[in-house]
């Protein structure tokens, strides 16, 4: 297991400071490989860095299941610094971990969609061939579903799409943004339309100088 960079974090830290005095920090995310598995000094390395990042409204996402077959201690651990579990979802193997999606601090909800490419999850020519997954409108509604009961639940909620492959991220977004009830700003070309049709009763394409900023 390796120890804190202690000199690393120092720098970062320094580095979003200004940030974070200008309230433009949302939250922190730490996120591990499904390689990082539960065990005495993986969860010291976690409390370590959670400790040097006190300061900060922090979400931590883990992938392996042994995180999730000892629930009751890694939420001990993360919710004795309000660190938020972050939710995810993508393809689901025999190592996956488990969630049950509710929020388990009051400060905030982190939920990352990273689409469920399970055929070139652990096989692909480019990294980011992993990410090429679109949702249907059927597959987010639960998602949908548990953003709008979590929102209530918590002070902020944050859901982030990560399948950005070929702009599926946006498209997706704008899907439950609309499920979501909530606006939908702004102007898209007419290509984006035309190639993700799922988007044509939701978005505007109406590009004239009111909406282009001229």
């Amino acid at each position: 297991m390796p120890r804190l960079d202690l000199d690393a974090i120092d720098i970062y830290r320094r580095g979003i400071d200004p940030l974070a005095a200008a309230g433009k920090v949302g939250a922190l995310l730490a996120q591990f490989p499904p390689s990082f598995k539960q065990s005495p000094e993986s969860q010291g390395y976690l409390d370590a860095l959670l400790q040097r990042f006190r300061d900060y409204p922090i979400a931590v996402e883990l992938r392996h299941r042994s995180w999730s077959d000892d629930f009751s201690s890694t939420m001990s651990l993360l919710n004795s610094h309000q660190a938020a579990l972050t939710q995810i979802d993508e393809p689901k193997f025999k190592v996956s971990i488990r969630q049950n999606q509710l929020p388990n601090i009051p400060g905030f909800y982190y939920m990352r969609l990273h689409g469920r490419n399970a055929a070139q999850w652990w096989k692909h020519d480019k990294s980011e061939d992993r990410y090429n997954y679109l949702y249907s409108a059927d597959e987010l509604k639960p998602f949908a579903g548990t953003a709008d009961a979590a929102r209530r639940l918590v002070k902020k909620f944050y859901l982030y799409f990560n399948n950005h492959f070929a702009s599926k991220a946006v498209v997706n977004a704008v899907m439950i943004k609309d499920q979501l009830g909530e606006p939908i700003m702004g102007a898209y070309p007419k290509a984006f339309v035309e190639r993700y049709p799922e988007t044509a009763s939701i978005v505007s394409t109406d590009m004239s100088p009111q909406f282009a900023g001229n």
